[in-house]
């Protein structure tokens, strides 16, 4: 299927202006394929060639302006078009295919109960999958649905739906958006319905799931309405839709997509088992993200996918930042940005694969291209450019900019080159500058603090090249056993300095770059501040400041500047004294995925999980009193993953229930019988019996997660034949069959496996399309193989092997992750 190119989006959107598409689509006519009709009225402004998109199972019949055309002219996914000078009508008939990999019409049957549901994912490129459609952002179009679907369904889409008496489901029109918006999601859901400022609001999930999403129902609405009053504070164009609905929907294969008034949820935010507050703070921070793109992105969007930090950094940053000013019942949301979000950013602009957050036109030819930017710069670190950015020209510039932009592009497309025009409007900073050396280049800066105490001066040595205004926190020891530190004073400093900032009084005991973490960037403490961040690290007063040096940490060990042990003894030393869960959170996933599996030598992974199991006890421990039961749960879970004899997890699974709490719920039991299986302490039946008492989706991929973790060569060689012979997996299924397969514990029984990988997953990758290929290439990769053969055999593939550009990408990043990793054992 030929990718579109910019070149070709360009010429079309000079030849045509779309205004109407007309949509009927027929789900009842069986479970593997619909029915598809669209009208689509445009104006070509000359006479002149194009063409229309669609990938049909079967296409039926054409007609341009009322005369039929040839089906058999398709050309892979285009048709062409010879159109003369002035209006024109396509219509289009087709029947097109469900899908099971979350592209296009994803179709779900679960198993609970066995009922069915389907939903739109349009994004990029997968529109003509569902419909013919002139497919590219920047010519947007009015659209108008009519669905046929079984009597006892419900049918959702962007605008109200209404159930016609033929059992039709008619949509009200949308305004002007793109095609890659437009969204249906159909089935017999359970809704909960109310009202907010003059417009309906929904939220809705399956029925198997109806009892978990009325527990958390008044959570959810309260952080809608309260994000959605607060970007009414912000922004002064009002929400441009007539209803808001969120669907909580099964097998999607990202958080969430911001279909204009119907935004789509994965429904792992339906929690049907116990979660932490931290959890439930990304579930808010997702919907105040979506929400934000009803601005950014759905009222004004790009013109072509080079600026797609236009619609995901903005959402970032203003997800974060409305859930911290909206709402209440969470810790500060820029903690676990810091600690967790940030670090995503921070890995991927030290590949190989890096890229501008803005990059140039021509580094995005085309869709393809355009996927591979949906990454950690695109997210973290733009949202963390566009922090840097208000704390350096002001909040109140920075949101008149804003509503500029939208004041000017309203319904319609903009560009880098508009928004910059837009804040430059507003403020005498030189914002063209800075978005030259933030937006345009790639990389990451270090800064390190320079104390001298001969003169008492501060100033900051800086390896980059992009400006910075940052706080550096001075920290003096409070205590006289030296285990507590205070905060002396907070200095503002802009990077470069025109001359080193002054310190009264004695040199303070620790020094804090980046103190708030506002900008972008590494931090390394000077030679003094060392042995008192270690010393001290739970001892620091406030959780950011922690957060930024436990980023420090985690950079000096990626960096081969910090040993992995000493990295685990300092969360041995402090998360027992940590208060802030993120941290909890983010520490302890690093020390186990990262440092446990891949970063020490094989024969030092036992005391590196002998570590974390005696940290995780101990942090069991200190939550028995019942008032931290996130914390609880969070040791609970690790103490789960680490542990290496099977006594304590069998007990635990046959009380069901740890010792004073918590009761064991289908997540935990899962979690439970996956590491006894790969400690080889359960079997088959034991899996049966659980999925007996867990039917459900999750229990259908807890269940293939736990048979592909089994450490029996049979076992193996049938996971991988589900994996990469058979293509009857969903992208969920196959990404759990995925997670259990590779296991550092299993390393000799699955070798014959990892040099199979590459060529298996290029094959797969051609039949299954980009989504099953990004989670092959990000689940199904050997990563636990930490040696030279593995990455040679990687380096090879890459060099010489022909694949899509969705798992190229993912190879180059886990190829560079493996190189890093083998640079780690040898410092």
């Amino acid at each position: 299927m030929p990718a579109l190119t910019r070149d070709e989006a360009q010429t079309r959107a000079r030849f045509l202006d779309v205004q109407r598409y007309t949509i009927d689509l027929d789900l009842t006519t069986g479970d593997e394929t619909f029915d598809s009709t669209t009208v689509i009225r445009f104006t070509a402004r000359t006479h002149g060639d194009t063409f229309v998109e669609l990938k049909p199972v079967t296409l039926r019949a054409l007609t341009l302006d009322g005369k039929p055309l040839d089906p058999g002219a398709l050309d892979d996914n285009r048709y062409p078009l010879t159109l003369a000078e002035g209006p024109h009508e396509l219509r289009v008939d087709a029947t097109m295919r469900y899908s099971r990999t979350g592209e296009g019409m994803h179709r779900f049957t679960d198993p609970t109960d066995g009922e069915t549901y389907i939903y739109t994912q349009l994004f990029l490129e997968d529109v003509q999958r569902v419909f013919a459609a002139f497919d590219q952002p920047d010519l947007k179009a009015v659209f108008e649905l009519t669905v046929t679907a079984p009597d006892h369904w419900t049918v959702l889409a962007n605008g109200i739906t209404t159930r016609q008496a033929d059992g039709r489901w008619q949509t009200a029109p949308t305004p002007l958006i793109s095609t890659y918006l437009v969204a249906v999601a159909a089935g017999p859901w359970h809704s909960i319905r109310t009202e907010h400022a003059g417009l309906p609001f929904g939220i809705h999930c399956r029925r198997s799931l109806a009892p978990h999403l009325d527990a958390d129902a008044d959570e959810i609405l309260d952080v809608t309405r309260q994000c959605f009053d607060r970007y009414h504070e912000k922004f002064e164009e009002p929400y441009p839709f007539d209803s808001y609905d969120q669907a909580f929907v099964p097998e999607f294969n990202a958080g969430a997509m911001e279909n204009p008034g119907l935004v789509i949820f994965r429904d792992d935010f339906v929690y049907r088992s116990a979660v932490t507050v931290t959890e439930r703070q990304t579930r808010a921070m997702v919907i105040s993200h979506e929400m934000a793109h009803m601005w950014f992105g759905d009222l004004v969007t790009l013109k072509w996918w080079d600026d797609i930090w236009l619609n995901e950094s903005f959402a970032e940053y203003m997800g974060y930042q409305t859930v911290n000013e909206a709402t209440t019942r969470y810790p500060d949301t820029w903690i676990e940005f810091g600690v967790v979000r940030k670090a995503w950013g921070y890995d991927a602009d030290q590949r190989p694969s890096t890229h501008p957050v803005a990059p140039d036109a021509d580094a995005v030819p085309d869709i393809a291209s355009a996927m591979l930017n949906f990454d950690g710069i695109s997210y973290a670190k733009g949202a963390s450019a566009l922090r840097q950015l208000v704390a350096w020209m002001g909040e109140k510039d920075f949101l008149a900019g804003i509503n500029a932009h939208f004041a000017r592009h309203k319904f319609g497309n903009a560009t880098l080159a508009d928004f910059i025009d837009n804040l430059a409007s507003v403020t005498d900073r030189d914002v063209h500058g800075w978005a030259e050396t933030w937006l345009r280049t790639a990389g990451v800066d270090t800064l390190t603090p320079a104390y001298d105490p001969a003169t008492g001066t501060l100033a900051v040595q800086r390896t980059g090249s992009r400006p910075h205004r940052v706080t550096a926190g001075l920290y003096d020891r409070e205590l006289a056993d030296g285990s507590r530190l205070v905060l002396r004073d907070r200095i503002e400093l802009d990077v470069p300095q025109e001359a080193p900032a002054h310190i009264p009084g004695p040199r303070p005991a620790l020094i804090v770059l980046n103190d708030g973490d506002h900008t972008y960037a590494k931090v390394r403490l000077d030679e003094h501040s060392e042995e008192p961040a270690f010393r001290n690290l739970s001892g620091i007063p406030d959780a950011l400041t922690r957060a930024v040096v436990w980023n420090s940490l985690r950079d000096m060990v990626r960096d081969g500047e910090l040993a992995p042990a000493a990295y685990l003894e300092t969360a041995r030393a402090h998360l027992p004294e940590e208060k802030d869960l993120a941290i909890v959170q983010g520490v302890l996933g690093f020390a186990a995925t990262h440092i446990a599996d891949r970063y020490v030598l094989p024969e030092a992974r036992p005391d590196a999980l002998d570590l974390l199991t005696d940290l995780t006890r101990d942090l069991i421990r200190r939550t028995e009193d019942g008032t931290d039961p996130g914390l609880r749960l969070t040791a609970v879970r690790h103490r789960i993953d680490t542990a290496q004899r099977p006594g304590t997890l069998q007990g635990w699974l046959d009380e069901g229930a740890v010792p004073g709490g918590p009761d064991l719920d289908p997540e935990l039991r899962w979690r439970i019988l996956t590491r006894l299986a790969v400690l080889g302490a359960t079997d088959e039946d034991a899996i049966a019996a659980e999925l007996d008492r867990d039917p459900s989706a999750t229990g259908q991929e807890g269940a293939a997660r736990c048979r592909a973790a089994l450490p029996a060569p049979e076992a193996k060689a049938a996971a991988w034949e589900r994996m990469f012979a058979s293509d009857t997996l969903s992208n969920y299924l196959f990404t759990a069959t995925a997670k259990g397969f590779w296991q550092p514990e299993q390393a000799e029984l699955v070798r014959e496996y990892v040099p199979r990988f590459y060529p298996d997953a290029i094959a797969l990758a051609d039949r299954r399309g980009p989504a099953i290929a990004e989670a092959a290439g990000r689940f199904a990769f050997p990563a636990h193989a930490v040696d030279a053969e593995n990455l040679r055999l990687g380096e090879e593939t890459l060099a010489t092997g022909t694949m899509i550009p969705a798992l190229r990408r993912q190879l180059a990043d886990q190829l560079d992750d493996l190189r890093r990793a083998l640079r780690v054992r040898e410092a």
